[in-house]
């Protein structure tokens, strides 16, 4: 029997991580992996990976973000993903980072809630994933090089 490829699908809390649920069914083909940040509800969910989670505006935002670069570095040297995909938002970026730097696939889903205007993950990742996907067909105008594919819910 083959091994699947692994993928890490990774959203913050709330609803960038339901958007991030609707790709289980990716689990027949890939090994997949979830992470997201340590809530206070039980999300009871197998392959999960937790991260701290992160504020900009909180006065220790750039230690804690440091220390998040080092914890998605060593989740990603540790389980060895083919790709990262994620629906943002703040938690996602030390992961989509790394792994770009890692050479790791990186395929970032505009959130379902934007249909007019970019998140600012959005409008970071945009300039390095090797794919973008909007939800609405408006936001083609905001990510020329998006690809339109409807909505994943």
């Amino acid at each position: 029997m083959f091994k699947k490829n692994k993928i890490f699908l990774v959203a913050s809390s709330g609803g960038h991580f339901e958007q991030i649920l609707m790709l289980k069914p990716l689990g027949e083909e890939f090994s997949l992996t979830f992470v997201t940040e340590h809530v206070p509800y039980d999300l009871n969910i197998q392959n999960t990976l937790f991260v701290s989670q992160l504020n900009r505006k909180d006065n220790f935002f750039v230690f804690k973000f440091v220390k998040a670069i080092f914890q998605a570095a060593n989740y990603i040297l540790r389980e060895n993903p083919k790709a990262i995909v994620s629906t943002g938002a703040l938690s996602s970026m030390p992961f989509l980072l790394v792994g770009k730097l890692l050479g790791k696939k990186i395929v970032f889903i505009e959130s379902f809630a934007k249909s007019d205007s970019p998140t600012l993950t959005g409008k970071i990742v945009y300039h390095f994933a090797d794919m973008f996907i909007v939800q609405w067909p408006e936001m083609k105008n905001i990510y020329p090089k998006a690809l339109y594919l409807g909505s994943i819910y």
